[in-house]
């Protein structure tokens, strides 16, 4: 029973995995369209999504079929609930690139802002969290997730940045405000890319150690 048990849940890694590296290049072209300008990318991303959509679903399908057949408990039991959020944070992180597109698909139409996002910064960032979480999960890392988290301070802060910006901008240029808003929104979808991927990380901590650490103000790069 309990080799059947390894042999499930070691598909279920690399299913998840497929999952986390099928967002991440959804998440990258959402951005390069919005960047460029690039309606062909934009709608690529949209029309794809239901990729991600349908492993969403037999992953959490292959979780309910281990739980019911096995029963597993401890650290596996963990690893399944854990793998159970992670899928849902991940299908939400393809549902925001889609979201991303849609604004890049508008903006491809309308004539440009003077004004300088620097989503190229931001989005390194990002992808570097998301990556950073995925290898945190791969290398079964608590440290690794943990410095995810404390990397999401970097994102909120070129968010805010960028929502100061748009204001100021928005009070000299009124006739922006449409295309401001639309980036504003961009810019608020990455955030949340960077939010998820930050939930992934304090999965792999609670899959590993048992620790429940969302919700803390703590320095999360040092562990006790």
């Amino acid at each position: 029973m309990k080799r059947h048990l390894e042999r499930e849940l070691n598909k279920l890694r690399k299913k998840i995995l497929t999952l986390g590296a099928m967002v991440e290049g959804s998440t990258e072209k959402a951005i390069s369209s919005l960047m460029r300008y690039d309606l062909k990318l934009a709608r690529e991303v949209i029309e794809r999504d239901h990729e991600i959509d349908h492993l969403e679903v037999e992953i959490e399908e292959d979780c309910l079929k281990i739980l019911a057949l096995y029963q597993p408990a401890a650290t596996d039991l963990r690893y399944v609930v854990g793998i159970l959020k992670m899928n849902n944070d991940l299908e939400r992180m393809g549902d925001l690139s889609v979201n991303i597109a849609e604004r890049a698909t508008y903006l491809a139409n309308q004539k440009g802002t003077e004004l300088f996002l620097d989503f190229t910064n931001m989005w390194e960032k990002t992808r570097a969290m998301v990556k950073r979480a995925l290898d945190a999960l791969i290398k079964m890392d608590p440290q690794m997730a943990r410095e995810v988290c404390a990397a999401d301070d970097a994102v909120d802060e070129i968010n805010r940045e960028m929502l100061n910006l748009i204001q100021d901008h928005i009070e000299d240029n009124p006739q922006e405000v449409r295309h401001l808003i639309h980036l504003l929104l961009a810019s608020r979808h990455l955030e949340r890319i960077a939010d998820l991927a930050t939930n992934i990380a304090e999965d792999v901590v609670y899959m590993i150690e048992g620790e429940i650490i969302r919700h803390r103000t703590e320095d999360y790069t040092h562990q006790d």
